[in-house]
């Protein structure tokens, strides 16, 4: 199982009740008691009203919770782009706000036959204005559905390239793409906000074992 999943696994058995021992969590998702331990302080960190009583174990603690609601993929954008001019706020208690609103959405979004949905993580990185690169989002997530390779070219120079787009990831103020870059013939991580050309080619790709992503996440 992987971590995203187990986490989101972690959340409902919480909120079915509790209190649950991290021993029997462990035994559960067949992981360590260390794991358990390290996923419950990322769980707090992202702000999942999370309690551990030594003794006794873990429960979720009161919370407001909000009926279920289906989002199209224009309100994800439009949700995303609005988390990252929040995280860019003055105010510290917005940015935080943002953080956690990110990190709930992150567990909450549903799984693609084969892949991930369109996931984003989330960290805070000092990076450059928020919305920034912004518009080069929709075309990439259009990609990614349709499955269309992309031609970019990035500040800094080093000429174009033609990738394969897997997934688009939010980290606080920043979004990266990670693709299968044919010219260099491996994956790569690309910071949305320095793409200074893209575009949409009509060439469709397949899956190819040792470039999906699924074996990029394995490698990490």
């Amino acid at each position: 199982m992987a971590r995203s999943d187990r986490l989101y696994a972690l959340i409902e058995a919480l909120r079915s009740g509790g209190p649950h021992r991290a021993e029997d969590l462990a035994a559960r998702f067949g992981v360590s008691v260390r794991t358990i331990y390290r996923d419950m302080e990322t769980l707090a960190a992202s702000g999942v009203p999370v309690e551990g009583t030594r003794g006794q174990g873990y429960r979720a603690k009161a919370g407001v919770t909000l009926p279920s609601l289906v989002l199209d993929e224009a309100e994800l954008e439009v949700l995303h782009v609005a988390l990252a001019v929040m995280g860019g706020a003055e105010d510290a208690s917005l940015r935080d706000a943002a953080a956690s609103l990110a990190a709930k959405i992150e567990e909450a979004l549903p799984e693609e036959p084969g892949r991930r949905a369109e996931g984003f993580g989330l960290a805070a990185y000092p990076f450059d204005a928020a919305a920034r690169g912004a518009e080069h989002l929709p075309p990439i997530r259009a990609a990614i559905r349709a499955r269309q390779k992309l031609r970019l070219r990035l500040a800094g120079g080093g000429g174009a390239r033609v990738a394969r787009p897997l997934k688009l990831e939010y980290w606080g103020r920043l979004w990266t793409a990670v693709v299968w870059d044919e010219t260099a013939a491996d994956f790569a991580e690309i910071r949305v906000d320095r793409i200074e050309e893209l575009a949409v080619l009509p060439q469709l790709f397949v899956d190819e074992p040792g470039k999906r992503l699924a074996d990029h996440e394995a490698r990490a």
